[in-house]
């Protein structure tokens, strides 16, 4: 198929944020761009999540995505090195942004799931990691009653190794239909064979799965939740909240409390679930853009 040249081209590669990781990575480049954009993904996806989002916004835009490790086709170190908390994650965060070059004083970070409490971590420490930063869809205060069941119990032993092992053993449902849940049979959607390939190429690598990456976020994610809550104070940055209406994995509610603790508007949207950018990225696009036109 013949290249669009109306259309930024996504570019895939790898940066060696320390000697025993590298990312990968998703840029499209601009000659001139009007700011910066760095998308920030959650369970199970990858970087191709963003690719139709990113090309769009990449007319205007230096747009820029990364696999977290556990995911994709980043490194996944020993659990010894690296424990994949979400205190870790933000680390990783810190050194892409410095090693990408990204202009923090005119970034966009759009994280969502897991990827937003990194980002919020990051915020607490250095105000200026981005100028904006939106999230939506992910647990940031320790809430039993907002969360899905199954996510609850990836908190404690030894309840947490029977989800694990269950989550390993249904991959094939589970990248088929997490993004479905919650949503009513006219509401569901699909996803390109694209990501649906990528997420299930990049679940697996070596000893550790995806889902092993993300129990071990779980394992760390209370005492980080309650690092975020005792420190909320601090966040400075400009944050801005969305939410699906729909969300089944963690109430909207959350979102509504998380909102007002900061003092930020928060932005509920009808009929949509857990996965805003994918069941409706043209949204994802407007929101990510309304950030700029500030």
């Amino acid at each position: 198929m013949a290249h669009d040249e109306q259309r930024p081209y996504a570019e895939f590669g790898y940066t060696q944020i320390w000697p025993d990781m590298k990312l990968r990575h998703m840029v499209v480049h601009n000659p001139k761009p009007k700011g910066y954009v760095l998308f920030l993904h959650g369970f199970p996806e990858t970087v191709y999540v963003w690719k139709d989002i990113a090309q769009t916004l990449g007319k205007d835009y230096e747009v820029h995505a990364i696999d977290w490790p556990g995911y994709g086709l980043s490194t996944r170190p020993d659990t010894k090195q690296f424990s994949y908390a979400p205190k870790d994650y933000a680390a990783v965060l810190k050194k892409y942004i410095h090693k990408s070059g990204i202009d923090s004083s005119n970034l966009v970070i759009y994280a969502t799931d897991i990827g937003a409490l990194p980002a919020l971590l990051l915020a607490i420490d250095e105000p200026r990691v981005a100028k904006y930063i939106v999230v939506g869809d992910f647990a940031p205060f320790n809430r039993p009653d907002y969360m899905y069941a199954s996510l609850q119990s990836l908190k404690s032993l030894p309840g947490a190794e029977s989800t694990r092992a269950y989550m390993n053993k249904t991959r094939d449902e589970i990248l088929a239909n997490a993004y479905r849940r919650g949503l009513s049979q006219d509401e569901q959607f699909d996803i390109s064979e694209e990501i649906q390939q990528d997420m299930s190429n990049g679940w697996s690598q070596g000893s550790m799965s995806s889902a092993d990456a993300f129990f071990h976020y779980y394992q760390h994610f209370t005492r980080d939740q309650d690092y975020l809550e005792s420190n909320i104070d601090k966040l400075k940055t400009h944050v801005r909240v969305i939410w699906g209406e729909k969300d089944i994995y963690i109430n909207k509610q959350m979102g509504v409390e998380f909102a007002q603790k900061i003092g930020s508007q928060l932005t509920v949207l009808p009929g949509i679930g857990h996965y805003p950018h994918l069941q409706d990225p043209a949204k994802t696009v407007e929101e990510v853009c309304s950030e700029f036109n500030k």
